[in-house]
């Protein structure tokens, strides 16, 4: 299976094109690449999530964040028209290029957020977009509860944890 048309991509297609929800973007392409026998930070998967995390920052306001994020981004995306060309099919990568240095243009001049597709060349992807986006529930586009998500989830698991962590090094 091309690694585009695993159906954790193609979430993170619908939520970055359909209703940018750059929260949930991140979320799927994590659990994609954790269930990748071997994968490291080095993997193509870490630049998608990267680029979501950063366009998440960018329209929150974080623009150093957003800035480092995107930046770190950058330097992942070339890595793959030689160390995993397969990464470069099915999607405009050219295009994603384009609008990824655009972004960080723009954070660098302090201008505001501004979104862009995902463009897709193929038709399977876009098939299994637009499958998937029938069978998905989006929270409204440019609500609240896509914009600022991780501040309105219940974090008490994360706390806990957190906590625990912090007893474990006394």
């Amino acid at each position: 299976m091309h690694p585009y048309h695993h159906p954790l991509f193609v979430n993170f297609i619908v939520y970055f094109n359909s209703n940018q929800d750059y929260f949930e973007c991140h979320e799927v392409l994590e659990e994609y690449w954790k269930s990748i026998p071997n994968s490291d930070k080095n993997h193509p998967l870490t630049a998608y999530i990267l680029l979501a995390t950063g366009m998440y920052h960018w329209r929150r306001g974080n623009k150093p964040g957003a800035s480092r994020t995107l930046n770190k981004a950058m330097t992942k995306f070339p890595t793959f028209v030689t160390n995993n060309p397969a990464y470069t099919e099915e999607i405009d990568f050219d295009q994603l290029i384009h609008d990824v240095t655009r972004a960080v243009n723009y954070l660098n001049q302090d201008l505001p957020f501004e979104s862009f597709p995902i463009t897709i060349l193929s038709d399977r992807i876009t098939d299994l977009t637009s499958k998937s986006e029938q069978s998905m529930t989006l929270q409204p586009f440019g609500s609240d509860a896509v914009i600022h998500k991780h501040m309105l989830r219940d974090r008490s698991d994360i706390l806990r944890e957190r906590e625990e962590k912090k007893k474990d090094r006394l």
